[in-house]
């Protein structure tokens, strides 16, 4: 189906980050644009707003009059939709052309040049910045991002000024599959869904497949140590990046005063006095990664170096919801240890000497089982940790499978605690006195709690 010719999209799932940026793309097209989403939320009622129209029941009936033409509609659903959903199933009894999310972004990917970010963790936040640095140049770009961007307030950016289009690549079902890069970021490859991927093995040969696809005048810029070779095509340049070595790295870092300044270094020379908008360690890595890639599309040193101090980051990626002199609490989406990890690190850094205490909701049950040892490593490097029970996302309960697992392994310095996720604000009002720096961590519901919590530390 071309993309041209049809008149309406029809999303099941419609309120996922991804899925939300195609519903805000086709309606910027002016497209008829309709969908199912199990629940509401502040951005699906947005998207109604701006003239979706998203239903919360599943019931063939509510499928409006203009997405049910099949020879001009195009269906577009997301894999965490049961494959027995009535909606989804009647339509592809009826015939309707049916696309992953991930086939449409490859589609855009193959009309446009793909500006693509893959990598266990990293992506979503090294995009963001990406996007951010090409978007505010004189070279312009479109951007499909796998979250809300501080800058903008929305996921989905558009120019029309080039046809660079940045996109965050999953790896997911491997989704990433479906696209055809012009430039591609590989930010990490710690093993991760190994319910789909069965063995870190065929994690790393999934990340190799899709460094195939670049378009032979394209180039991969890859991640220092990474546990892959790349299998890229004749004609692709590849280049490493780091924080400290590598064809684009870091120099002269300087940490202090709440601000992070270092020195850019390229093939071609250095661009001095870089400054983080969000100036956190793990930015200087995601910073070089998506300097690299809009240096590589032609932003001058100047754009880079105004983009880089005016970014804002992400929602829920190390997203400050409060932060005085005595009281700090942010939200985070870290929900693999790797990411537990850096996330600690960061805190730590940042508020050296001050008890710190998390509050980790566990995303999906096969990922516990699969790390439980090292969830509970990685959350052992803060004071205080509190669990609550996994969030199931599209998964079945697995027996013996619970936070207990992570909790049982805390090493025995580490004050801990098992509560619902309903109890999180009660445990909160009851210790606001005694919590001084606070984060909530996982990429579940968790976020719903924030604002509240927020408001009972400011209290």
């Amino acid at each position: 189906m071309n993309i041209d010719t049809i008149k309406s999209v029809y999303f099941v799932g419609a309120g996922g980050i991804g899925m939300s940026a195609l519903v805000r793309y086709f309606l910027s097209l002016g497209k008829e644009v309709a969908g199912y989403d199990r629940t509401a939320s502040d951005l699906t009622e947005r998207l109604n707003s701006e003239g979706a129209s998203i239903h919360y029941e599943d019931n063939v009936e509510l499928i409006p009059l203009t997405c049910r033409d099949r020879e001009h509609t195009l269906v577009v659903y997301t894999p965490a939709v049961p494959q027995d959903h009535a909606e989804l199933t009647w339509l592809r009894e009826q015939g309707f052309e049916i696309q992953k999310r991930a086939q449409v972004l490859g589609t855009i990917t193959r009309s446009r040049r793909g500006l693509c970010v893959a990598g266990t963790h990293g992506k979503t936040t090294t995009s963001s910045m990406a996007a951010h640095l090409i978007h505010q140049s004189h070279v312009g770009a479109t951007a499909f991002l796998g979250g809300i961007s501080q800058n903008y307030g929305t996921n989905l950016l558009l120019t029309e000024k080039s046809d660079y289009v940045v996109i965050e690549a999953d790896e997911y079902d491997r989704s990433f599959h479906q696209l055809t890069p012009h430039i591609s970021i590989i930010t990490s490859t710690d093993p991760d869904h190994l319910d789909i991927y069965g063995t870190p093995e065929a994690y790393w040969e999934s990340f190799e497949q899709y460094t195939s696809l670049i378009q032979p005048d394209g180039a991969l810029i890859i991640h220092e140590g990474l546990e892959i070779t790349p299998q890229v095509k004749e004609g692709v340049q590849t280049y490493t990046y780091s924080r400290d070595r590598g064809d684009f790295h870091a120099s002269n870092v300087r940490i202090g005063g709440g601000e992070i300044i270092f020195d850019f270094v390229h093939p071609e020379g250095t661009i001095k006095d870089i400054q983080l908008g969000v100036p956190l360690s793990v930015n200087i890595d995601n910073g070089i990664a998506a300097m690299a890639m809009a240096w590589m599309c032609g932003v001058t040193e100047t754009e880079l170096r105004e983009g880089m101090a005016s970014f804002r980051g992400v929602e829920r990626r190390f997203d400050f919801k409060l932060k005085t002199d005595k009281k700090v609490y942010l939200s985070d989406y870290a929900h693999h240890p790797a990411e537990i990890r850096q996330s600690a690190r960061s805190i730590r850094e940042l508020y050296e000497g001050r008890k710190v205490t998390a509050i980790f909701q566990p995303h999906l049950y096969s990922r516990t089982q699969d790390f439980y040892h090292e969830f509970a490593e990685s959350l052992s490097l803060f004071d205080e940790v509190i669990l609550t029970d996994i969030y199931p996302a599209r998964e079945l309960p697995i027996p013996g499978v619970t936070s207990q697992l992570i909790y049982d392994n805390l090493a025995p310095t580490v004050e801990k605690r098992l509560i619902s996720k309903t109890e999180v604000t009660d445990f909160v009002s009851a210790n606001k006195e005694r919590i001084e720096i606070l984060v909530t961590l996982g990429a579940g519901d968790i976020e719903n709690y924030a604002s509240t919590i927020a408001e009972i530390l400011k209290r």
